[in-house]
């Protein structure tokens, strides 16, 4: 114990305070119980998680690490909520992303690997929670998840995108209270809610070889809410130079990975089949060398980047 100098939580909450990384003190935790309201789900664990290092670790400074600080440089299009000014600056509504951390040390290795980081870059951070980053020019430019994580793809476990009066409905005929529907989206639909079994994409992949056809079902949505990023980012960007795949299941999955990029030559997208079946959570380039867009495999290290940034907060 006597040799750990200081310690970061990642922090995964909406709001212009959290935008930054930033000292662990009694203000801090006071803003991050007030904000519980907005993100329990989320919250709870890394409240918990802080209260622990600080009984087994007293007086060890603690940096609060933004999952959202990489977004921070969001234009306004990609920012906004379509709410009027009054009604989004008084409940802070806008998109704040998440997933940051994953993004910054992708964008750290990119320009390792790459010597320079392209224009127009697409990062597919596909685990248990998912979500897909424009970056342009090494910033972030826009992202699927928004006020909360919830927002964007379907996931593990999440619903990802749903239009806002079916929310309203399901309160109005469901008989769920709106924390028992913040709980439902959050945990009981995605992936395990259209294959009725299962959250795990390997397992989802062994059922759909059996024939399951939810399991193939799930995978489908799952493949094709991607797809649709990509397309959408590729033009907002006017382009696109370099498409990454990391978390769990874009750093292990060759048959995700495949599924995804099929068919998307025309946006210049091409894999070596060779080297997408051989990578697993090994940073490479797995696209045709003849194709306009490289596609890369690059793993995150979140661990990595969470160190780096509370030391440099710490030293600031």
């Amino acid at each position: 114990k006597s040799e750990i100098a200081s310690a970061g939580a990642r922090i995964v909450a909406p709001g212009d305070y959290f935008l930054a990384n930033r000292m662990i003190d009694d203000a801090y935790l006071t803003k991050l119980r007030a904000a519980l309201e907005q993100a329990s789900l989320n919250l709870r664990p890394a409240m918990a998680e802080i209260e622990q290092l600080q009984r087994v670790l007293p007086g060890v400074r603690m940096a609060g690490i933004s999952d959202s600080a990489f977004h921070a440089s969001l234009p306004p299009q990609a920012h906004l909520y379509n709410l009027p000014e009054d009604m989004a600056a008084k409940y802070g509504i806008y998109r704040f992303g998440y997933h940051g951390i994953s993004a910054q040390s992708v964008v750290a290795k990119i320009k390792t690997i790459m010597e320079a980081i392209p224009s127009r870059t697409i990062i597919c951070h596909l685990g248990s929670g998912a979500s897909i980053h424009a970056v342009k020019d090494g910033k972030s430019f826009d992202t699927s998840m928004g006020f909360t994580p919830l927002e964007g793809l379907i996931m593990s476990t999440r619903i990802g995108n749903i239009d806002a009066g079916a929310v309203i409905y399901l309160l109005q005929k469901s008989g769920m209270s709106a924390a028992e529907l913040e709980t439902y989206f959050n945990t009981q639909c995605g992936l395990l809610g259209l294959s009725d079994k299962t959250p795990d994409m390997r397992e989802l992949i062994e059922l759909e070889k059996s024939g399951d056809e939810k399991a193939k079902l799930a995978i489908d949505v799952f493949v094709y809410s991607i797809r649709k990023y990509i397309g959408a980012y590729t033009a907002a960007m006017n382009g696109l130079d370099l498409l990454v795949f990391t978390g769990t299941i874009g750093e292990r999955s060759f048959i995700i990975r495949e599924r995804i990029c099929e068919g998307l030559s025309g946006l210049g997208i091409v894999l070596d089949q060779e080297k997408n079946n051989q990578t697993v959570s090994v940073d490479q380039v797995i696209s045709n060398e003849n194709a306009p867009v490289k596609v890369a495999v690059i793993t995150t290290d979140e661990m990595g980047q969470m160190a780096k940034e509370t030391a440099e907060l710490l030293h600031e």
